[in-house]
């Protein structure tokens, strides 16, 4: 992965990793999570950007939380905390995309070991330090650290929705502004 390349919205796809709604309260700074997420997401439907959403074990932690998963083009039920060990969701990633956006909970569990996955299977990912969360900052700050040690990128929410708009003359540049604001 070339780490100069910018995000190019033809190119990516947003991975949205168990943004459930039981489990969000326990999220140190969960909101911020769910909103920058939400934000990416809107901004990513409204580039034409593929969401791919992923729910753990939901009869046992829910539904992940609506507004998201509205956004959300397909979303795959795992049991594994590798969302990349699920044959469902590696069907579900857009063959013609190659700069994957990863976003979520737990940021030091199922986050890191699906970025790991896709790095594993030559499918670049770019982590979102605003939009992952876990239980404990701690965590979240080891596991930032692990991913980009491995060949993660990471970015922040507004970094990928000004690399997707490319400059203000894009035709969506005000709606997705707004947005950020």
């Amino acid at each position: 992965m070339n780490p100069t390349a910018l995000c190019d919205a033809s190119r990516s796809a947003l991975i949205v990793i168990d943004l459930q709604q039981r489990l969000m309260p326990a999220i140190h700074a969960g909101e911020q999570v769910i909103q920058r997420a939400h934000i990416l997401a809107q901004a990513a439907r409204a580039l034409g950007v593929p969401v791919i959403g992923t729910a753990q074990t939901p009869a046992k932690l829910g539904p992940n939380v609506a507004d998201l998963h509205a956004l959300c083009n397909q979303v795959v039920e795992k049991d594994s905390f590798d969302a990349c060990a699920e044959p469902a969701f590696l069907e579900a990633l857009p063959g013609d995309r190659d700069q994957f956006i990863v976003v979520g909970c737990e940021a030091h569990v199922c986050v890191l070991q699906t970025v790991l996955g896709l790095l594993a299977r030559r499918r670049p990912a770019r982590l979102i330090a605003d939009a992952v969360g876990s239980r404990d900052p701690a965590n979240k700050a080891v596991a930032l650290d692990r991913a980009r040690a491995a060949g993660a990128e990471i970015l922040t929410s507004e970094m990928v929705v000004f690399e997707w708009l490319q400059d203000s003359r894009h035709p969506r540049f005000r709606e997705l502004m707004a947005l950020i604001k």
